[in-house]
């Protein structure tokens, strides 16, 4: 099956620009709408632009310009074998801003999209004006709360471990990517896994995940995450992200988030001098984007104005 599925079925139509652009030595596929200072928006596992879908023509229409990535190895993006570490990815983000020919950007991320953004603000501090981070604990805290909380981070990153195992990509298409769809219920809040909003969320995360190597790049920045916590080059990676951001930072989390729990992704705000907000989103899960994007584009646009 995985063979048989195209980049082109994620080139949705809509409110929106398809475009591909060049950054980092990698061709992204960009998704835009609106005009005013950038937004980029980064999409989690296992998910791609899409996940924006809902929010992306709100904040245009508030006067920005909204643009949704696929992230690097995913959707019609570029899926080159390397390039999966935490410098590689922050270095797309500040790549495509320049790309899209601004000096800096605001960055909207969620999940690992919320990783990066926060390794984007901390390594390139220049380049991130605002930040506002969903289901995303600080990499440090989530590095932290994987030595020392094994009852509760630890359980809960379980499904995310078994990615270490090699070829486990062939596990996540099998059966047309029905992991994708169990990994996707067990993070979702109780409330949105029974609309029909969450079954055709469910049956495009699926389909994109067959695209050919978009697995194997989806699981690899998971097993640098994994490997490099023993390596100098991971070392240098914890030393870097010990620079406090100076970046106004806004975190939402969700209540009930079963992927990073909230008292793991609580205690990021230690890392930030500028200004610093956490709002708890009652009820919801990991994607507090798609489960509540009235609330959430809300606070997007309020945070990009202070």
């Amino acid at each position: 099956m995985s063979g048989q599925v195209d980049e082109a079925r994620v080139l949705v139509e809509g409110p929106w620009t398809h475009r591909f652009v060049n950054a980092n030595g990698s061709r992204f596929h960009v998704v835009e709408t609106g005009t005013g200072p950038l937004v980029l928006f980064l999409h989690g596992f296992p998910e791609f632009w899409w996940a924006w879908h809902d929010i992306l023509p709100r904040v245009a229409d508030a006067g920005f310009r909204a643009v949704a990535v696929d992230l690097r190895g995913y959707g019609a993006s570029d899926k080159p074998p390397r390039g999966y570490d935490g410098y590689t990815l922050a270095a797309d983000v500040t790549g495509l801003t320049r790309a899209l020919g601004e000096r800096s950007a605001m960055i909207v991320g969620t999940g690992a999209g919320g990783m990066i953004g926060w390794t984007a603000a901390a390594f390139h501090p220049k380049m991130v004006r605002r930040l506002v981070v969903l289901g995303a604990a600080h990499p440090l805290r989530l590095r932290a709360a994987l030595f020392a909380d094994p009852r509760g981070q630890v359980a809960a990153a379980a499904g995310t471990l078994r990615f270490q195992v090699p070829r486990y990509e062939h596990q996540l298409t099998r059966d047309n990517a029905a992991a994708v769809g169990q990994l996707l219920r067990r993070w979702a809040g109780p409330g949105w896994a029974l609309t029909s909003e969450f079954e055709d969320y469910e049956a495009r995360c699926r389909e994109a995940m067959q695209i050919p190597q978009a697995a194997f790049c989806a699981l690899e920045s998971y097993r640098w995450a994994f490997r490099s916590a023993l390596r100098l080059h991971g070392y240098r990676f914890v030393k870097l992200m010990q620079q406090p951001l100076v970046t106004p930072t806004l975190q939402l989390h969700g209540s009930v988030d079963t992927a990073v729990l909230p008292r793991t992704a609580q205690g990021s705000g230690r890392y930030v001098i500028a200004p610093y907000e956490w709002r708890a989103v009652e009820g919801a899960g990991h994607f507090v984007h798609l489960e509540r994007p009235e609330f959430v584009t809300g606070e997007i646009l309020r945070w990009l104005k202070s």
